[in-house]
């Protein structure tokens, strides 16, 4: 089984048994760069997926919160390589599976087959790459494939049926379903009129559809699971992390 087709099943397991499934996203390296091995085994512990961060200086598709974590987690000395090294060295203690958020140049830089190597031996997934369309997304994702990999698709509620219908034929893993226009982080609540647009890319995927962007209550993820396979928890994660709160009882009470 290819590492993409067991975060499908395990999502899918997740439905099946009628609850949520919960994928957590946190910046690697924050608060502290010596708090991360911890807080990774921590979160897979609660988590169904786990997607883990790598800051990057110019992180376009992220609010105020994501935004500081990164600048945080740069100034601690947090890169690709370094976050490698370290998922490696507690690999064995990871009970959820893990996917890898990253802008692109970070990934051009380390090399797309040395990426996909390194990434397979520490057991990443998938990737969620924000700022790389379709259209150009096919060498990383021959790469990433022939690793048994996957890059996971984005939609937004700006797509077209066409579009979501070519993104979903695309995607690996799961269909990651923005919830609104805009940036993460928001603090505005989730719209009334999700449910129609959940419930049609779900009707057009044949893989797991997780929500994420504005995720931030227990009431925001029973929604979600409504119409959807997954909530995808970012923003008030990395908050509940400023905040030095246990990051387990957090997570659970989402659930």
């Amino acid at each position: 089984m290819s590492s993409y087709e067991k975060i499908e099943q395990i999502l899918r397991a997740a439905k099946k048994n009628n609850h949520v499934a919960l994928v957590p996203f946190f910046t690697a390296g924050y608060p502290y760069a010596e708090s991360f091995q911890q807080a990774l085994i921590d979160i897979c512990k609660v988590g169904d997926v786990v997607e883990i961060g790598v800051p990057f200086s110019d992180p376009m598709a992220d609010g105020m919160t994501i935004q500081r974590s990164s600048h945080i987690a740069l100034k601690n000395g947090v890169h690709l390589k370094w976050i490698f090294d370290q998922i490696e060295m507690v690999a064995d203690e990871l009970q959820a599976p893990m996917v890898m958020m990253s802008y692109l140049n970070p990934l051009l830089a380390y090399g797309y087959e040395a990426l996909a190597k390194r990434a397979q031996e520490v057991g990443i997934g998938c990737f969620i790459v924000p700022d790389l369309p379709l259209e150009e997304c096919h060498e990383l994702q021959a790469a990433l494939e022939s690793r048994k990999l996957g890059l996971i698709q984005l939609i937004t509620p700006t797509s077209s049926v066409d579009r979501m219908e070519k993104l979903c034929a695309a995607s690996k893993g799961f269909i990651y379903a923005v919830t609104m226009t805009g940036i993460t982080g928001s603090d505005k609540g989730l719209s009334a009129d999700l449910s129609n647009y959940l419930e049609q890319i779900s009707k057009i995927s044949k893989l797991p559809v997780c929500a994420g962007f504005g995720v931030r209550s227990a009431e925001d993820v029973r929604m979600i699971g409504q119409h959807a396979t997954g909530a995808i928890i970012g923003s008030a994660l990395v908050e509940a992390m400023e905040r030095e709160e246990d990051l387990i009882g957090f997570l659970e009470r989402l659930r």
